[in-house]
């Protein structure tokens, strides 16, 4: 059947309109791109990533490469990454773990972010990747809970009666309680966040997020008096640190929660760790403020849920009040004062 010419010249008057040719159409495919092995590409795939990414998905980027290195990124089955989610029948043991279910996830999640930067390169199309055919494993019911006052008093007397550095263990948990903040949170700050006049830090956490967060008075005092005792001096130096100077890392945390567990064995039965102190504070300004200020307090700042969450936004006068109603202290952005 032969073409009908009007087509024809309508066809042409497009080409030209996108600038393109006959020729164009026609031409060999660009072989000069290799497809890399996973091998490869990890590297690339870990330098676009941010260093929270890479804490939690390194270990299985390197099983990744260690099983799977050898095959071009095309080559990679659905069955390989299923094959790699065993891990979790043999996943290292922790206080907190869940029965390996969460490094089931992690291997998928890790698989996926290859795959979706090996998309976004023009490797691969969304389609090709094998790492979206693979189901994630179920999530568990998260196990945290507030914890109730007479349990949060003896975890708070065991850190201040035990240890090589109960100033220092008394100050994390009590900055954790007032600011129900992450434990990212507290390592990041600095001098230049804590702001002792307005009762105030400056927390960064979780996908880059900045935030005000009031804390009481005497707590922006003990936290001045003990990064200056300590050796912090720029503005840039690291607001927690140990007797010698240097900063804290996350290892105090597991020194501290061990101890905590070794004396009080429900603590290490449930597994309770410094996140359940958020769940603690959050609770309660929930119970007490409401959800919009809990939210507020929470530091969250995504768009998911319900749309009447668009409308219930707190500023940081009401997250200064609930924090003074909840410390029995006065702060001096809150909206009201009634312990004066």
């Amino acid at each position: 059947m032969p073409a009908d010419p009007s087509r024809i010249v309508t066809a042409r008057q497009m080409l030209t309109h996108l600038g393109l040719t006959l020729a164009d159409l026609v031409s060999e495919p660009d072989t000069s791109r290799r497809m890399p092995t996973l091998a490869e590409y990890l590297p690339r795939v870990a330098a676009a990533a941010s260093p929270g990414t890479r804490r939690t998905y390194g270990t299985y980027w390197n099983r990744m490469a260690a099983a799977l290195g050898h095959l071009r990124l095309d080559e990679v089955t659905a069955s390989d990454i299923e094959a790699l989610m065993q891990v979790t029948a043999t996943a290292r043991s922790r206080r907190t773990g869940r029965q390996g279910r969460h490094a089931g996830e992690h291997v998928v999640a890790a698989a996926r972010a290859v795959y979706r930067r090996a998309v976004a390169d023009g490797y691969l199309t969304a389609a090709d990747s094998p790492a979206h055919r693979v189901v994630k494993p179920r999530r568990l019911p998260n196990p945290r809970r507030a914890l109730t006052p007479e349990e949060l008093q003896d975890i708070n007397v065991v850190a201040r009666t035990s240890g090589n550095d109960v100033v220092l263990d008394a100050l994390l948990l009590r900055l954790h309680t007032e600011t129900a903040c992450r434990r990212g949170g507290a390592l990041a700050l600095r001098l230049i966040d804590l702001d002792t006049t307005h009762a105030l830090v400056c927390l960064t956490e979780k996908g880059g997020t900045l935030r005000w967060q009031p804390i009481t008075p005497t707590l922006a005092e003990r936290l001045l008096d003990h990064a200056q005792a300590r050796g912090a001096v720029l503005p840039t130096d690291r607001l927690l640190r140990y007797r010698n100077g240097r900063p804290i890392s996350s290892r105090r945390y597991d020194h501290l929660w061990r101890r905590i567990g070794e004396r009080l064995p429900w603590v290490a039965a449930q597994g309770i760790s410094t996140h359940w102190l958020r769940h603690t504070t959050l609770t309660w300004v929930e119970r007490h403020f409401g959800y919009g200020i809990a939210r507020a307090y929470a530091g969250h700042t995504d768009r998911r849920g319900p749309a009447t969450t668009t409308y219930i936004k707190a500023d940081l006068n009401a997250v200064a009040t609930a924090l003074a109603a909840m410390a029995g202290e006065p702060h001096p952005l809150a909206s009201m004062h009634p312990f004066r």
